[in-house]
């Protein structure tokens, strides 16, 4: 298994850009992987964008965020109100934004939706990610679902048993009004978790995972 890391070194300041349809997108997709960064790496700031929650669901996300990203010695939190499952036919306003968010922040690593998730709003906002980040090195995550959209993801990131625990409990607290859906389950979610934990040896056997579209490898000084 080869092991790879940020070409930021660890004691320089760090700038993350995470970006989610919708309110619990990111929690769900890179959650563990953010409490993990966050407590690995000192100097942190986090761009957090959602781009669709109405009132209830602004204040679960903004709740969340601010749980996560306790840590960031920096954070910018961003909730819009587009409406949910329509974002591809307000896409003009959508790319808008992008357009917008671009101007402000120009991330180090950027975690967004996969190209190939099935849902209509999260595809919209994976390719308008690439669209505006055209030189910036792109996660996607990726979000359970009854489509059945998950496929085989090249990245993983091993989880601590008690960030894999954090993970589970941000969830379940953070989102009450998603408990009635079938899918929004911690067994779901943990299910995911050791999956992917499987596929990578972790060694706490759990993992979240990640498709990379474009990888520069640069070898250090003197391995060339």
């Amino acid at each position: 298994m080869l092991s790879l890391t940020p070409a930021v070194p660890a004691a320089q300041p760090l700038t993350v850009l995470c970006i989610g349809a919708h309110a619990d997108d990111i929690e769900i997709g890179c959650g563990g992987t953010m409490l993990r960064l966050l407590s690995e790496r000192p100097a942190v700031t986090v761009h957090w964008l959602v781009l669709s929650a109405d009132a209830v669901r602004e204040q679960e996300a903004r709740r969340s965020a601010e749980r996560i990203l306790r840590r960031a010695c920096a954070r910018h939190i961003r909730v819009e109100r587009f409406r949910d499952s329509f974002m591809p036919w307000q896409g003009r306003k959508v790319k808008a934004l992008f357009e917008e968010l671009k101007r402000t922040v120009d991330p180090d690593l950027i975690f967004a939706h996969s190209r190939s998730d099935a849902h209509q709003d999260h595809r919209l906002a994976a390719e308008l990610t690439w669209n505006t980040f055209r030189n910036h090195a792109i996660l996607e995550y990726e979000v359970p679902k009854y489509d059945g959209d998950l496929g085989q993801p090249n990245l993983f990131v091993p989880l601590s048993a008690r960030t894999r625990r954090t993970k589970l409990k941000l969830l379940m607290t953070s989102f009450p009004s998603q408990h009635a859906k079938a899918w929004f389950t911690e067994s779901t979610f943990d299910a995911l978790m050791r999956i992917r934990g499987v596929e990578c040896a972790a060694a706490d056997g759990y993992a979240e995972a990640f498709h990379v579209r474009k990888l520069v490898l640069t070898p250090a000084a003197g391995l060339v």
